[in-house]
């Protein structure tokens, strides 16, 4: 097993209130009205096919719409998404996918399948969630490595930020993003346009206890957990962090829990000032990859 790295400032931890790092609200799941049904009989007849049942819209964990020119491209790459349908509304090329068909719908019919206001730019594909990933997978990735970085959301459940961190992890060269179990915004097609393709790169691991995982990365993986919080008595970049990280942030509103601030090695802050001192929990993902990764040379 590797050896942990220890940072040069030491191993403080913080105290005090938890850093505001988002004002979003909850992502509360698409509901349509009960009773609520489209008139699809004209459109059922011109398509020539079966109709799609209402209520495409599916629970967490069953298979759902991707929608988006390159979250659907992307995902028609990855040999482990399994597709169950693909739709096309309107022309253009598509890529072909051995053992599936593309539908040619009108819209009208293929926004009825997707959330309310969705771009899809006229394709879309109905999959089923990517295959489970466990934390044991991270540290057997990370073996050997010299550094690396994982991200670790404190129950953050808007499905755009998870998305937009996503796509910061790829940027950066991040091994994983580890979620919460409950309380965390689920595998969706809002969540894959925001991460435009970057769910199919970095896996999203989902863990029933979060303090158990960060002292597995710790004990097993030889990560130093770095959790951001506005109270902390060094940035991040003070902190001069090297070898391999889990970077902690903490959901909208409240930040990191207590227990999750007790399981970290050590907290942090991004130098934010000026009349608005804190960031949407996305844009200090962001920042706070881009500083880890600078600061160690990558």
């Amino acid at each position: 097993m590797n050896k942990r790295k220890p940072p040069s400032r030491g191993r403080e931890r913080g105290s005090g209130r938890p850093h505001d790092f988002s004002q979003d609200q909850r992502h509360r799941p698409h509901r349509h009205d009960a009773g609520r049904r489209p008139d699809r009989g004209a459109a059922a007849a011109s398509r020539g096919h079966r109709d799609e049942p209402w209520r495409e819209h599916s629970q967490p964990g069953g298979p759902y719409w991707l929608y988006g020119h390159h979250a659907v491209t992307v995902a028609l790459a990855n040999p482990e998404r399994k597709i169950l349908r693909l739709a096309q509304a309107g022309a253009g090329d598509v890529p072909t996918v051995e053992g599936h068909d593309w539908e040619h719908v009108p819209r009208d019919v293929l926004e009825s399948w997707l959330p309310p206001g969705a771009v899809h730019q006229g394709l879309a594909a109905k999959v089923h969630p990517l295959p489970d990933r466990a934390i044991e997978d991270v540290i057997a990735e990370a073996e050997g490595l010299e550094s690396a970085q994982v991200m670790i959301l404190d129950q953050v459940t808007d499905p755009q930020n998870v998305g937009a961190i996503l796509r910061s992890a790829a940027a950066f060269g991040a091994l994983a993003v580890i979620l919460t179990e409950r309380h965390a915004a689920p595998e969706s097609g809002a969540l894959a346009k925001a991460a435009s393709g970057a769910l199919e790169h970095v896996p999203l691991i989902r863990v029933a206890s979060l303090a158990r995982a960060l002292e597995l990365l710790k004990k097993k993986g030889g990560f130093w957990i770095a959790g951001l919080a506005a109270e902390a008595p060094q940035t991040l970049a003070e902190a001069k962090l090297t070898g391999k990280v889990g970077l902690a942030l903490g959901a909208e509103g409240p930040g990191l829990r207590r227990l999750t601030r007790e399981h970290c090695d050590l907290l942090v802050r991004l130098p934010t000032g000026g009349p608005i001192d804190h960031l949407n929990v996305s844009n200090a993902a962001a920042v706070a990859l881009y500083e880890l990764v600078r600061g160690q040379g990558a």
